[in-house]
């Protein structure tokens, strides 16, 4: 079952981009990765579902509900944590998690504290007085204390150090064992590698991909590093199936997608000292996508 369908979203602020054409989908109980740079249209995919802003074109669905006409319904039951927070500064923690939970109409009190706990965080501070890491751990509170089925987050580890970075993580993995299904936002692609079970790539403005973290680093690329004798351009190497290519003298980089056969019968044209050949990392493969 789809909790989140999205069709062909756009997203125009004038005559600027925001999303050109954003379709992806992401199944119950799910820990979905949504992976880019900045400014490559994370967070406005994400206002966009959660009608923070209005599409241009294209349409989404949020528990099979339409993402605008049902705006109110779908917010009940989402857990929301933006790239940046920011609070009524007079308010201590417990006093603003309390305002929070009113709008669920829930008793949190419990769960408040519970979560409070696993993050370290102060319910008696003032919200003035709080680091940035800090206010990012009431957001991170204020996202899930209601239980809810989806949770959407957008950079959340930023401002968190290492330790709590771990802590928010088998924070996440609790709730998504509880039933929870988490679209998390990055362009960190370690925390990606560590949480996710499948990940869709945007790249100004498009998905350029959508795949498994296993399928992504399994899918027939191969790094080539190569030693040439004497200095190589890069007209030699550029070829079917290479791609980020890179050449330093006699050094040659590339990734590699094809048939094995293919590529050594290549290499074997070719004056070389040294060959290495092994699997690329999630971060190359993801650099390929943007060269």
């Amino acid at each position: 079952m789809s909790i989140v369908e999205v069709n062909h979203l756009k997203k125009y602020y004038g005559k600027s981009r925001g999303i050109e054409d954003v379709t992806f989908s992401i199944e119950e109980g799910e820990i979905f990765g949504f992976i880019g740079p900045n400014g490559a249209g994370k967070s406005t995919t994400i206002r966009t579902l959660l009608a923070l802003i209005r599409p241009t074109a294209g349409s989404a669905t949020i528990f099979g509900l339409d993402c605008i006409r049902n705006a109110p319904q779908i917010a009940r039951r989402v857990g929301y944590l933006p790239s940046e927070v920011f609070y009524y500064d007079g308010m201590r923690v417990l006093e603003l998690l309390k305002y929070s939970a009113s709008f669920y109409r829930r008793d949190c009190a419990a769960r408040i504290r519970e979560l409070a706990d696993a993050l370290d965080l102060d319910l008696k501070k003032k919200i003035e007085d709080l680091s940035f890491g800090n206010r990012k751990k009431v957001g991170i509170v204020q996202a899930i204390l209601h239980e809810p089925g989806l949770i959407i987050l957008d950079e959340p580890t930023a401002g968190l150090d290492p330790l709590m970075q771990q802590r928010f993580f088998e924070l996440l993995r609790a709730e998504n064992r509880k039933g929870a299904t988490v679209l998390f936002s990055s362009h960190v692609l370690s925390e990606v590698r560590k949480l996710c079970n499948r990940v869709a790539i945007i790249k100004e403005g498009r998905i350029v991909n959508v795949d498994t973290i296993s399928a992504l680093q399994d899918n027939g690329y191969k790094k080539i590093t190569l030693e040439a004798k004497g200095a190589v351009s890069q007209a030699e190497y550029a070829l079917e199936g290479v791609t980020s290519l890179t050449v330093q003298g006699n050094l040659v980089t590339f990734l590699y997608q094809g048939g094995v056969n293919a590529l050594l019968h290549m290499l074997a044209e070719r004056e070389l000292i040294n060959v290495t050949i092994e699997e690329p990392d999630l971060e190359e493969i993801f650099l390929h996508y943007y060269r």
